[in-house]
């Protein structure tokens, strides 16, 4: 029970959040059909990537990995761009996996510095992440305009990123992983199963072609079916309380001319997608909303959905441990983060 209680703890509290707003606001929250969508993309994405690594080829791309130079810049770099194009979500669900299974020490410091890029990236396109879509529709937005507005908190990210890589320092554990044979049928499928996925989440394709990927695994391979549940069960709480915490909120940020400071401290607590649908309703300056919704992705575990996705895989990874100080770790940079990233956008706007 406390080994299930310190793993599961994101869904306790999400859970008790859940019940305890709802009674105090005598509000059922109302799920939107994209908040549904989302996670059952979640579900298709978890089991494409399980039924990747269960095929043997992500511990074989981590052994090639490991081979070469330079691995956290590597990690991180890639994280950063590609979170650009299928989202931050995406990016960890897929790249995560990949840095537990090499056989190198500091993955905790990896995975936070991930998680980093992949809100730093996802912040400088228009489809980087789920607030960011809104806002460019919501204020009829141009490309070049939303780009230019944002690129200074990407880029200078990117380059702290860059440079904080350098410094870790990498070695190869003592005792080696295993690496498995690869199926190459599975893998195949899986693949292209994941890449079915990525076009339902650009509109390429339609959401329902998800089940593609669940029929495939009940099929073939039943226990790639088995994904973190809790974590979306998480997702599922976590909508809802943040649902219950807008009509909370709402009455009092009506007439408040501090958008970027509140919209940055408002994610702290209920993530930056429901804060940025808060605010919209309330304020024309899109601009600070921009910067505060994401800058508001750093800091607390719930300051995002990427967050949430890249502690809780590495939490309940087979070859992880202590989870009380990854934590520690993960809040003490990614506040370090917050706040410089506060300090950045009032310097730039005291230029």
């Amino acid at each position: 029970m406390i080994d299930f209680i310190l793993k599961e703890w994101l869904l306790l509290v999400s859970g008790l959040g859940f019940i305890l707003s709802s009674v105090y606001t005598r509000h059922f929250p109302v799920y939107s059909i994209p908040e549904l969508q989302v996670l059952f993309i979640m579900f298709t994405l978890f089991i494409a990537v399980n039924g990747l690594q269960r095929s043997g080829l992500i511990s074989k791309l981590s052994h090639r990995i490991e081979k070469g130079r330079a691995i956290p810049f590597n990690l991180v770099v890639t994280t950063f761009f590609l979170s650009m194009l299928v989202t931050n979500d995406v990016a960890l669900i897929v790249i995560v996996p990949l840095t537990l299974a090499l056989n190198i020490n500091r993955k905790d410091i990896l995975v936070i510095f991930e998680a980093l890029a992949a809100n730093a990236g996802a912040a400088l396109t228009p489809f980087g992440n789920p607030q960011n879509l809104f806002i460019y529709w919501f204020y009829n937005l141009q490309p070049a305009v939303f780009i230019k507005t944002i690129a200074p908190f990407s880029l200078v990210f990117l380059s702290l990123l860059v440079n904080w890589s350098f410094i870790i320092k990498i070695r190869s554990t003592i005792n080696p992983l295993k690496i498995r044979r690869v199926n190459e049928h599975s893998a195949y499928a899986y693949v292209i199963l994941l890449a079915i996925v990525l076009l339902s989440i650009l509109h390429v394709l339609p959401v329902i072609a998800g089940l593609s990927v669940i029929l495939y695994a009940l099929l073939f391979d039943r226990k790639a079916l088995l994904v973190d549940f809790a974590l979306l069960g998480s997702f599922f709480f976590f909508f809802g309380l943040a649902d219950n915490m807008k009509i909370l909120l709402a009455s009092k940020i009506r007439d408040s001319s501090h958008v970027f400071l509140l919209s940055a401290l408002t994610s702290q607590v209920i993530s930056n997608v429901p804060t940025t649908l808060l605010f919209a309703k309330f304020t024309t300056n899109w601009e600070a909303l921009l910067w505060g919704v994401n800058v508001g992705g750093f800091g607390s575990l719930f300051g995002s959905l990427a967050n949430l996705i890249a502690y809780k895989i590495y939490v309940t990874h087979d070859n992880t441990d202590n989870a009380a100080m990854f934590t520690a770790k993960f809040l003490i940079i990614g506040y370090a983060a917050f706040f410089l990233a506060i300090a950045l956008y009032f310097l730039l706007h005291a230029l």
